[in-house]
C-alpha cells in the first residue's frame, strides 16, 4: 500500500511540475505577438499597369450634315455594310439647291456671252485700227504726189507759163492732201482710244464670267452636301437615323446632325484609362495584353501607341484643363493600345482591359508587397520606446522634424525579435516589389497580420505562425 501511495504522490509531483512549466510558459507568452513570414528569394519581376477602357477603331468618322437643315430623302446602305471611299451614303432634300444650280448657270452663259460679244467688238476695232493706219498711209503719198505736182507748177508759173488759175488750184490740192493726212492721223487715234474702251469691257465681261463661275461652284457645292458620300473605306458601325428624319448643319456632339459613323476596323486599338499614380511608367512601344469582356479566355497582344498629355476627371469624364473648378478628385490619362492581330468578331464599343508591360528585371531579389511598411525615425529611437519617459521632453522644431522622417522598410526576424531595416525598392509586380539594397537572399521578414505589421516596434519579441497565413 505504501508503494502504491508512492507512486501515485510521484505522478502527481511530475503533473504539478509540468502544469506550471506550461503555465509560467503561457505567462511568458502572454502579449507576444503572433506574425507570419516569408523568405527573400531571387526571381524574374515583371511590373504591370492595369487599366480598363474599351476597344475603338483608330481612324473612325462621324459622317453629318455639311449643308443646311434637310430631311433625308434616301439611305444607300445598311449598318454593318462595308463601303468604300466616295460611295454614296445617303441623300437630303436638295429643291432649293437644284434650282439654285440652274439660275446660276444661266447667269454664268449670259456673262460668257457677253464677254464673247466684247471681245468681237474689241477685234473689231483692231480691224478697223488697220484701215485707218492704210489710209493715213495713202493720204502722205497723196500729199506727196500733190506737192510733186505743185512744185512742177510753181515753176511754170515763174516762167509765166501757166495762168494765175491753174497754179492756186495746185497749191488748193496740196493744203487738202495736208488736211486729209491731219485727218486720217486723227482717225488712229480716235480708233485706238475705242479700242481701249473695248479692251476694258472685255477686261470686266472676263470677270464677271469668273465672278459668275465662281458663285456657281460655290452652289454646286451646296448641292454636292446633300450626297453623302464615306470619306474612307470601312465598315458603317452607326446608323442612327431613318429617312424623313430631319438633320441639322454639323453641330460638335449633336445626336441630330450625326447620319452614321464610319469605321477602319482594319486596325484596331483599345482605348484606356490610366491612373494618374501609373501613367509615369508608361512609354510608346510598351507590349500590352488586352482581354475583352464579350471573348471570355482569350487574350490579344498589342503595343503602346498613344498616350494622352492631359488629365481627365474620372468623375466627369472632362479634361482637368477645362475645368473651371479647382478640384483633389482622382484623374485618369488615355493610353492607346493597337491590337496587333484583332480578331474579325470585334466590334467597336466593347469594354476591355489591358495590362500594359512597364519594365522586366531577371533574377532579382522580390519581396511581398504587404512586407513593406513606413516608420519614422523617432518610433526606431529605442531611448524613445517609453512614451511616459519622453512624455516631459522639450525638443526644437529642427529635432521634432528629424524624429518625423519617415523611412521605408521591412521587419527582419532575428531569432524570436523582429529588427527594422530600411530598403530600397525597385520595379513593382502583381504581389512583389523588387529590392535593390537592404536585404539579402534568405533573409526572412513579416509579411502579416496588417495589423501587426502596423503596430509592431522594433526589436519586439514575436511568435511565428505561418499556418494562419491569410487572416488579418
Amino acid at each position: 500500500m505504501q508503494l502504491k501511495w508512492k507512486i501515485s504522490l510521484g505522478l502527481f509531483g511530475l503533473l504539478a511540475v509540468a502544469g506550471g512549466g506550461y503555465g509560467a510558459y503561457r505567462y511568458r507568452q502572454r502579449g507576444v505577438l503572433t506574425v507570419q513570414t516569408a523568405k527573400i528569394y531571387r526571381q524574374d519581376l515583371t511590373a504591370v499597369v492595369t487599366a480598363s477602357g474599351e476597344i475603338k477603331p483608330k481612324t473612325y468618322i462621324n459622317v453629318g450634315n455639311n449643308a443646311n437643315i434637310a430631311r433625308i430623302t434616301s439611305i444607300e446602305v445598311e449598318e454593318g455594310k462595308r463601303v468604300r471611299k466616295g460611295q454614296l451614303l445617303a441623300r437630303l432634300e436638295s429643291v432649293q439647291p437644284e434650282a439654285d444650280v440652274a439660275a446660276q448657270r444661266a447667269a454664268v452663259a449670259t456673262s460668257e456671252a457677253d464677254s464673247s460679244a466684247s471681245e468681237a467688238s474689241l477685234k473689231a476695232a483692231d480691224d478697223n485700227i488697220k484701215v485707218a493706219i492704210a489710209t493715213v498711209e495713202r493720204s502722205k503719198t497723196d500729199l506727196e504726189r500733190t506737192r510733186i505736182n505743185y512744185d512742177r507748177t510753181k515753176k511754170l508759173w515763174d516762167g509765166k507759163l501757166i495762168a494765175q488759175q491753174e497754179f492756186d488750184q495746185k497749191a488748193i490740192e496740196v493744203r487738202a492732201a495736208e488736211n486729209a493726212v491731219t485727218e486720217a492721223e486723227l482717225r488712229v487715234t480716235q480708233l485706238q482710244a475705242q479700242k481701249a474702251q473695248y479692251a476694258a469691257n472685255v477686261s470686266a465681261a472676263q470677270r464677271r464670267v469668273t465672278q459668275s463661275q465662281a458663285q456657281l461652284r460655290r452652289i454646286q457645292d451646296v448641292l454636292e452636301r446633300t450626297f453623302v458620300v464615306s470619306p474612307i473605306d470601312g465598315i458603317v458601325t452607326n446608323l442612327p437615323v431613318r429617312i424623313g428624319e430631319t438633320v441639322v448643319p454639323g453641330i460638335q456632339n449633336s445626336a441630330s446632325s450625326l447620319i452614321m459613323t464610319i469605321a477602319d476596323m482594319s486596325q484596331i486599338t483599345a482605348e484606356v484609362m490610366v491612373d494618374e499614380t501609373e501613367i509615369v511608367n508608361v512609354k510608346l512601344g510598351q507590349e500590352a495584353e488586352i482581354t475583352i469582356e464579350a471573348m471570355p479566355n482569350q487574350t490579344f497582344k498589342g503595343h503602346v501607341t498613344e498616350i494622352g498629355n492631359t488629365a481627365i476627371l474620372r468623375s466627369t469624364g472632362q479634361a482637368a484643363s477645362q475645368s473651371t473648378v479647382a478640384s483633389q478628385e482622382a484623374k485618369d490619362f488615355k493610353v492607346v493600345v493597337a491590337l496587333d492581330d484583332p480578331p474579325d468578331t470585334v466590334r467597336p464599343g466593347l469594354s476591355c482591359s489591358a495590362k500594359i508591360t512597364t519594365a522586366t528585371r531577371k533574377n532579382v531579389l522580390s519581396l511581398p508587397l504587404q512586407a513593406l511598411t513606413v516608420r519614422t525615425l523617432g518610433d526606431l529611437d529605442p531611448k524613445r520606446a517609453d512614451d511616459k519617459a519622453t512624455a516631459n521632453e522639450s525638443l526644437t522644431p529642427a529635432q521634432e522634424k528629424k524624429l518625423k522622417e519617415e523611412i521605408q522598410g521591412v521587419f527582419v526576424m532575428q531569432g524570436e525579435i523582429v529588427v527594422y531595416k530600411k530598403v530600397e525598392t525597385g520595379i513593382t509586380g502583381v504581389t512583389e516589389i523588387e529590392v535593390t539594397s537592404g536585404l539579402n537572399e534568405g533573409d526572412v521578414v513579416v509579411t502579416g497580420p496588417y495589423r501587426a505589421i502596423r503596430t509592431v516596434r522594433d526589436q519586439t519579441k514575436v511568435k511565428v505562425d505561418n499556418k494562419a497565413k491569410g487572416t488579418t
